[in-house]
């Protein structure tokens, strides 16, 4: 089902699904960043620059942290920003000797490292949801 708002962006406007992008990352600072799919390029809102179109994403944000016990979404405090992922627009996994488990959010090619001493929550839950969606437990 399609979620479509409007925002203003680098004096351009943008009609974006909120329903296919795979990654939200939040700012202390405010910010909500996320990256239109297939083209890796960034939108980075603020409450100044676009009060409606920041309030309609941060709304969407909090609809889907909400639900994220239940569904794919996870989220991931890394590199001082606070990320949510829908883990099920990942594509691979890697899961190091030393423990790390890494991931490359799609439309952009960040690379979210997981340490099961730093966030073990989440460091279980994405062994899970992997063991879930493909069968392979990562030891």
């Amino acid at each position: 089902m399609a979620y479509w708002i409007t925002i203003n962006y680098d004096r351009n406007e943008y009609v974006i699904d909120l329903d296919r992008l795979s990654a939200f990352a939040c700012a202390p600072n405010g910010k909500i960043t996320f990256w239109l799919p297939n083209s890796a390029h960034p939108i980075i809102l603020n409450q100044q620059s676009d009060p409606e179109g920041y309030q309609q994403v941060l709304d969407y944000v909090q609809k889907v942290s909400a639900h994220s016990l239940i569904g794919s979404w996870v989220q991931v405090n890394y590199d001082r920003k606070d990320y949510l992922i829908d883990l099920n627009r990942i594509s691979s996994f890697c899961h190091s000797p030393s423990g790390k488990l890494t991931f490359w959010l799609p439309d952009c090619a960040i690379p979210i490292i997981i340490n099961e001493q730093k966030d073990p929550d989440t460091y279980q839950k994405i062994l899970e949801f992997i063991k879930r969606k493909t069968g392979y437990l990562l030891s």
